[in-house]
Order: C-alpha cells, then structure tokens, then sequence
C-alpha cells in the first residue's frame, strides 16, 4: 500500500467531527403553519428553538470519480476481447463475400470430404486403448465409440459428454464460430470495471451453431451437405493358441526377453522397422518368432528368419519347433544344400544368401508378413545388402495395403550406422534393448603385453587350472592350427589317463580332486592370476614357444577344440558335460563370441588377437594377418563368463593396449572382400546405379570400379548393362568368374567336370597342407605321402598342364569312391583332405547339377559318384574354359632382360608378372607346375606371406588370350 507522506494518523472521533458540506431540507417543517403574535418564526419557548425533526440533512459528496488503472494482464485480456467483438460485427459480410465464390454442389460432389479421411486423433485413439469401448451418448450424426467406466470419474465424464453435445461442427477450420467464447469473454470483461463498455456483438440465433449455419441466416442461402465422418474400423486381437509343455514354458519364463513381450508387440504393431537390441542369450533368437506367431503374424503368410551361418539356422529352427509342440513342416529351415521347407511351413529359418536369392524371383517377398535379421552386428555383406533392400520393398508393400514388417536383431550393434543414415531409413526406427541374464564379470588385464600370446595363454590355463576353484575354462586364439596345437599341449600336460594303471590312476586322481573341493573356498573378486613377467620367445615353432610349465595337480583336465570347420558331431561335445572330477577347458576361434552359448564356463581367457582376411580393392591380392580384435568381440568374450555365475576374464594384454589399439567396432564385411557377385546381382534387380544404393556402410567407390571392370573384362557387363551372358551366370549360387565357366561347358560333355572343379574351387581348404602329427618325423613321412600322392592325381600331358584344379577334380573323384565303400573319413585322413570339405563339394554339385537342370532342359547330366577322369582333350578344353573364366587373372614368367641392374635375377628366377600388380609373384609350393613353369598361367587367387603366391594354377597357351580373353587385351595397330 501507498501512504501519503503528509497523511498521519487519524484522531479519535475523526468522523463525527469531520466538517462536511450539508444540505437541509425543510420541505416537510414548512407545512407546519404556526399561528403566533410574533414578529418572528417562533418565541421563547424552546421547541421552537429547536431544529425541526421533519427537516432532512444530506451530507455533500463531492468525490470526484477516479478511473482505475488495468494491469498489464488485464489490459491484454480486454483488448482480445474487444478484438474478438469486431471480428464478428465484420463476419456477416465476411460470409457474403464467401457465399458468392462459393463451389456449386455439382462440384462438391466430385471432392473428397476431409472428414471421411481425418483420424479420431491420438488422445482419444490412446484412451480407447485402454479398458472396453461402449456406445456413446449420441448428439447429432456421432456414432463414435468411447470408453466410459461406471464407477470412476462418471460425473466428470457425464459433463463431458453434455458440452460435447454441442461441441462445434469438426469440419470447420479456422473460425471462431462459438457462443461459448463470446460469453466466457463477456464474463470477463465484467470483471474489469471500465467507463466505457465496448459495443455487443448478437450471436448468431442464440445458439452455437458452425458457420454454415450462421452464414445460412445472414445470406439465406441453402446449407452445404457435410459428408459424415467414416470410423475407421479396428483389428481385433488375435492370439493363436501354443500347447507348450510344462517343462519348456518354466525355461521359457526365466528368459530375459519374456518380461519384454508387450513392448516389442506394441513396437512392432506400431511401426514398420524395429531394431531389437540384446545380448547373447536373452532369448531374443527363439521367442521373437514365437511371439509374432501366437500374434497371428504366420496366419496367412510365412515369418522368415535370416542367419549368417547354416549351423544356426538348423539348430535354431529345431529349437523353436521343440518349444512350441510343433512338427519340422510348420517350423522349418533352409540352407544352400538342404531343407524341410513345405507348404504347411509357418516360421522358416534361413542363411541371408536365401533370401536374397528369392528376393530375385519375388522382390516384394510377398509370402512373408515379417522378415527377422538377426546377428546383425556381424554386418555381412548378404546382410547388408538385405537392410537396404528391404529398407525400400516395406514402404512398397504398405503402399498396396500388404505390410511387411522388419525386425534387426544384434548383441551389440552400431546403432549410428542406422539411426544416423538418412538415405536408409527416412526415419529412425524405435530401439528396443533386452537386458540379458548377465552376472558380474571381472576383468583382469595384464601389467605387460607378450608377442608371444600362444605362449602367454597356455601359463594363464596352468595357473587357473592349478590355484583357482572349480568351473569350466574357455581360451580364444585366432584358428586352427593354434587351436590343435594349444589343445595338444594341454591334454600332455593334465592327462585324463595315465599310459600305466589307467584305471587305478584316474580313481586315485579323482579322489584327489574330491577332497581339494573342501579347501577353504577362496574369495575370486580378492584374487587374480598372477602374469608371468619372462620375455617370450620366438613364434616360428608354436611347440617349443608354449614349452614347459610346471604342473602342481593331478586333477585331469578336459580340453577340447572348437572352431568353424571342425564336424558337427565333435562341435556338439562342448555342450555335454565334462567327465567327473575333470575340469571343462575349450580352446575356440571367435566362433565362440556371439553364434554359441557354451554352458558351465567361468573362466575366459582373451588373447585379443584375431585373424582377419585382408584384401586390396585394386589388385585383388588377399592376405591373412593376425591383428587386435575390437572392443565389442572383446566384451562379447568376456561376457561368456558371466553366464552360470560371477567369473573373470583374464585379458593378455594391457589396458593401454585395449584403450588405443583396439577399435570400437570390427569393419564390416562388405568393405573387406570384392563385390562383383553381389554387383552382378543387383544390375540384375535393375539397380543401375549400385553407387547410390543405401547400404548401412557403403562400400568404397574404388571396390565397386574394380567390380565392374572385371565384369565387363568377363562379358557379364556391357556400357554397365547387363548381358545376356550375365543374367545366365548370375543364376549359379557361384562367384562370376565360375559361372561363367559353366555356362560354357555344355559341350563336349564337359559340364560334369566343369560342377566339379568349379564346386572344389569355391570350397577353402579343400587340401591340407600341414599334416598334424604326434611327432616332426611321423608329419615329414606324412606329407611326403600326400605329395606324392597328388603328382600321381596330376597326370601327364594336358591333364598336368591343367594343374591344381585337376588335383582337386580326382581328389574328389577318388573321395567319392572311398564313400561307396564306406571309407571317406578315412581316406580323407590318409591323403591330406579335409572331411568336412568333401562332403561340402558333394553338396554343392548337386545344387549346381539341379540349377543347370532347371536352367537347360535338356541338359542330361546327373552327380556320378565314379566319374572317370577326362580325357586328353577334354582336360585342354577344359583349361580352354578355366581362361575364360579366369581372363582377368593372367601371369606371364619373368624374363631375366626385364630386371633393373643390380637386382638379383636368382632370387626373380621363378618369378612371373601378374597384371596389375608391381611387384613379382611366385607358384604356390604345393603347386604341382612348380617344376613345369609355364610361359603363360591363370591362378585362382593370390595371396601374401613373405612373398606373394599364387594359387589354383593352370597352364594356357599365349595364342589363346585373344580368343577366350580379348576384354583382357589390349590390340595395336598391325605393323607395315
């Protein structure tokens, strides 16, 4: 309050003292007529003295009046209520105005209502959602449903619905066309008192009629049909029945995933991309189908699921058919050789180059209604290309009212190559992560990090195995041969049965180990290994380098190997238990990060090295190299122990080491290894321009130059179109270069040996080189068997001068005699093949015999388990195909006149010149041209260790590279 500084207190009384201006009225006395002999009005008497009480006193009041003085608040809220006033005294000619350029209802009729394609919108849509739906209180034309409740909020909702009954018309937009607001703006404006009113505004008939209406009674004109609102009809919930056991639905429950069931069936209802983050083994590979088929997904169409390796899609598919009581017809797989896939199948289980092959003969993939990746994070290439395809078929089949969902499924995946790549998905899609069942695991990193990690990894096992309490062991190194020889070493060291006494010797060892079990139990989160500070030694001969360490326990050790080529039959025991009284030790490739879950493991050992396959995007020459791994596979390891209970993961490096040698993510597949299959495949999806395709990670530019030259060298590609020739070689499950090779072997009765060398060159390792042996001696005779062995297979002639693939033609031959009699795995052992890579070849003859079937009518040709060996000439028409196939891959011997001075022709004396490539390359030792050398050679594929080799070499004739290979040529002009 504000006080006047001259203002004091006010005295006692103030108000009947207070001096004020009268007036007194004396109407009433002077009816009074007095009848007295006095000069004056009255006389001595006292009540004439006396003022008369009829007389009247009204006090002045000169008060002038004051205006008050608005808030800010109030003065804003007076001038918009004014403003609101004027807009509606002009609105009568407003609608004039509108009513004469109005459309005719001849020309309404052709329009679109907006209301008949407007949506109920997302407050009322979310609150329908929720609890029954029920008839509403109808006003006029409303025939919405709505959701009411008997007993909570019914009188805030019964007024609700008693303002809605005369609620404004939805199709009208942007006018202020309500009563409602001119009075509640009346109302305010009462509020505020002023001197001077603002002028009334008439509503419109007294009611709150829209502005049809109101314009219907200022113009008389007739009103406008408005087209009642269609209500989008809903989809019932649909839940198909699964009779699970019990057994299986208590496993089912403790799975991470099952507490997120809801969430990712909203997302996925909701949205046509979901990317479902999980580690391995929350359960996301198994229920996630299960979920979307008890959700009516496989009703009328198929749920397919991509993965990366054949293994996991069998076992996968047999996993989700047991748990759901359901036959291999209904949940099914298919993979490059085989299959169980029929009509009745509802879940298929499938490797990603599947798919994309029925992406070729059916782009929309119209018999699926949800496509599942999953081990996305593995980012291989057939991966990739699947993510940009279907990032464009889903928004197609939306569009024809037939939605496809997608589902990326990954344990740690780089969620920026998705949500941040806008040429993918316009709009990120929803991320929903699944906590895993994970234990705490302890990381121990070493204090010094050793060359030798072969070495360094064998001390850290005889020191958990010797000093740390009971649980299974696991230990990552980068293949096989480490694996066979770290395996080897281990089970000498800890036998499981001594060479004298077995019997006595294995009770007497167990009841050791039995009663070390009531030792005081020791605190492991306390206690980590201690590293070994000596300086490791030379790598070249892994045997000596892993050497010797002394062993304190007699308790045995059950040491077995696992890594991608090993067969099914033993990948299968490292999931039984180990014998009793033995400790579990599994010594794995990283085939054990992410496609395995191994059971009862609580120690990992991490060497953080891995072996990846190097390749140059402008020669082609491939080379292995053991490098660091990255920070993700080094967490998907360490998580292996965290699986049962706590555990420890003992890493063999340094943190420094991890911090700044180690990168975040691996680089992925399609960036490590040439494109032209995956070119050739897409210029036939009629995808010109391959550069603007949006793959998660693009490949480089030079990658996809390279690729397109070596088509066109091949006659796949012509001006970047496709031929004729290339759509035939793009049908064969093959690189191009092969199928070229079969498309044409169809004469001379060739075809059966072009499948043959084409199936033998597109499976690795075919031939073993380094014979694993109990002793250096037993491997020396061992190889030399197996050279000689292989010369023998060569043959003379044109038979010799197709080289090593006529090596592998009757190694396969001589293979599937051995399997007639029932022999192969022997014979495979006795001859350096590789067992699993022969029955892989049969494999896929039969699918190359059936695709030329298929392909070629006429074609009669059939997989002969005794293929005789080819004849004379058929063996040089064969090398004749070989060139065609091979015409960008030739070699040229090195002339001694072609050297610099000062260079060491002994050292370039076997040497040849290979184009596109600087520097010399050499014959593969195994080679059987190594003493042959050829003028002119084709070879399969170079590769890289102290000097650069070549490999699958076949002799050809100079005079032929202008005939088979003139795209690889380069013609002047003739000489005068």
């Amino acid at each position: 309050r504000n006080y006047n500084k001259n203002m004091r207190k006010k005295s006692y009384n103030w108000k009947g003292r207070e001096v004020v201006d009268t007036v007194i009225d004396n109407t009433e006395t002077n009816k009074i007529h007095l009848d007295l002999n006095v000069k004056g009005t009255y006389d001595q008497s006292n009540e004439l003295v006396l003022p008369s009480k009829k007389r009247k006193t009204k006090i002045k009041n000169d008060k002038s009046k004051v205006t008050r003085i608005l808030s800010k608040k109030q003065r804003k809220r007076l001038e918009k209520v004014v403003e609101k006033k004027k807009k509606k005294e002009g609105r009568a000619e407003l609608l004039e105005a509108l009513s004469q350029v109005q459309a005719t209802p001849e020309e309404l009729s052709g329009y679109t209502s907006i209301a008949s394609i407007q949506t109920i919108g997302l407050k009322r849509y979310f609150a329908d959602q929720q609890g029954g739906k029920k008839e509403r209180v109808k006003s006029d034309g409303d025939e919405r449903p709505f959701k009411i409740n008997s007993i909570a909020g019914s009188k805030r909702k019964r007024i609700s619905l008693a303002r809605e009954a005369q609620r404004d018309d939805p199709n009208v937009i942007g006018f202020e066309s309500s009563g409602s607001d001119s009075e509640s703006s009346d109302e305010s404006l009462k509020k505020v008192k002023v001197d001077e009113e603002p002028p009334e505004v008439e509503v419109v008939n007294g009611t709150n009629a829209p502005i049809e209406d109101q314009a219907g009674s200022v113009n008389g004109s007739e009103e406008v049909p408005v087209e009642e609102v269609k209500v989008v009809e809903r989809k019932p919930a649909i839940f198909v029945p699964v009779n699970r056991s019990a057994v299986v639905q208590k496993a089912r429950l403790k799975l991470p995933i099952l507490a997120e069931e809801q969430e990712i069936m909203e997302q996925i209802n909701q949205n046509s991309f979901v990317v479902l983050a999980g580690e391995t083994g929350s359960g996301k590979t198994t229920q996630v189908p299960q979920f979307l088929y008890e959700a009516g997904y496989a009703l009328k169409k198929m749920i397919g699921i991509t993965e990366p390796r054949r293994v996991a899609a069998i076992s996968m598919s047999q996993r989700v058919a047991h748990e759901m009581n359901l036959t291999t017809d209904e949940v099914s797989y298919l993979i490059r050789f085989e299959g169980n896939v029929t009509d009745r199948t509802k879940i298929k289980f499938m490797t990603d180059g599947v798919l994309l092959k029925e992406i070729q003969g059916d782009f929309l993939l119209a018999k699926y209604s949800v496509i599942i990746l999953d081990e996305a994070h593995e980012r291989s290439v057939y991966t990739d290309i699947l993510i940009g395809l279907l990032s464009r078929i889903v928004p197609l089949r939306q569009k024809r009212g037939d939605p496809l969902k997608l589902i990326i499924m990954s344990a740690t995946l780089r969620l920026e190559d998705f949500t941040q790549n806008l040429r993918l998905f316009k709009v990120p899609p929803p991320v929903i992560k699944v906590e895993t069942r994970q234990f705490p695991v302890t990381i121990h990193f070493n204090k010094r990090t050793f060359d030798n990690y072969l070495k360094e990894a064998y001390t850290k096992i005889v020191k958990i195995h010797n000093k740390l309490p009971d649980g299974g062991v696991l230990v990552f190194v980068t293949g096989q041969r480490e694996v066979k020889t770290l395996v080897r070493k281990l089970r000498k060291a800890f036998p499981l049965k001594q060479s004298t006494g077995i019997e006595y010797h294995l009770k007497k060892t167990l009841r050791q180990a039995k009663k070390k079990k009531g030792v005081t139990p020791i605190d492991l989160d306390d206690y980590s290994v201690p590293g070994d500070n000596e300086e490791s030694g030379d790598e070249s001969d892994y045997d000596s380098d892993i050497g010797d360490v002394v062993v304190h326990t007699n308790k045995p050790l059950w040491v077995l190997p696992l890594f991608s080529q090993l067969p099914s039959g033993k990948q299968a025991q490292v999931f039984q238990p180990p014998p009793e009284g033995c400790r579990l030790c599994i010594v794995s490739t990283n085939v054990a990060e992410t496609s395995l879950t191994i059971p009862n493991i609580k120690y990992v050992v991490d060497t953080g090295k891995t072996k990846v396959k190097l390749y140059d995007k402008v020669t082609g020459v491939t080379s292995y190299m053991v490098t660091w791994t990255s920070k993700a596979s080094a967490s998907q390891r360490s998580g292996r122990a965290g699986r049962i209970g706590p555990g420890h993961c003992y890493r063999l490096y340094s943190s420094a080491v991890y911090n700044d040698a180690f990168q975040e993510f691996a680089v992925p597949e399609i960036q490590q290894k040439p494109v032209d299959d995956l070119y050739l495949q897409m210029k036939c999806m009629n995808i010109d321009k391959v550069q603007n395709f949006p793959f998660p990670t693009a490949p480089d530019l030079m990658q996809l130059k390279t690729a397109q030259s070596r088509l066109e060298i091949l006659g796949a590609l012509k001006e970047s179109r496709v031929t004729q020739l290339g759509r035939a070689i793009a049908r064969f499950p093959v690189l191009p270069r092969y199928g070229k090779m079969l498309a044409l072997s169809h004469q001379q009765n060739l075809l059966p040996y072009t499948i043959c060398i084409v199936a033998a060159l597109s499976v690795q390792e075919v031939l073993l080189e380094t014979p694993i042996a109990q002793s250096p001696m037993e491997a020396k005779t061992l190889r030399q068997k197996w050279v000689a062995t292989r010369k023998q297979w060569a043959g003379v002639g044109n038979s010799l001068l197709l080289g090593d693939p006529m090596v592998l033609l009757r190694a396969v031959g001589a293979a599937e005699y051995a399997n007639a009699d029932g022999k192969l795995e022997s014979f495979c052992t006795e001859n350096g093949l590789r067992h699993k890579a022969v029955i892989e070849i049969r494999k896929l003859r039969i699918q190359l015999t059936n695709e030329i079937k298929l392909n070629v009518p006429d074609a009669d040709i059939i997989v002969d388990p005794k293929l005789p060996p080819p004849t004379d000439l058929q063996a040089k028409l064969l090398r004749q195909i070989m060139l065609a196939g091979m015409a960008d891959q030739v070699a040229r011997k090195l002339d001694p006149d072609e050297l610099a001075e000062g260079e060491d022709k002994a050292k370039f004396k076997y040497a040849y010149r290979a184009n596109n490539m600087e520097d010399p390359v050499f014959l593969h030792q195994g080679s059987v041209l190594k003493k042959t050398l050829p003028e002119f050679c084709i070879f399969q594929e170079i590769y890289e260790t102290n000097k650069m080799y070549m490999r699958g070499v076949t002799a050809i004739e100079p005079e032929w590279l202008a005939i088979y290979a003139p795209g690889a040529c380069h013609f002047s002009e003739p000489l005068l």
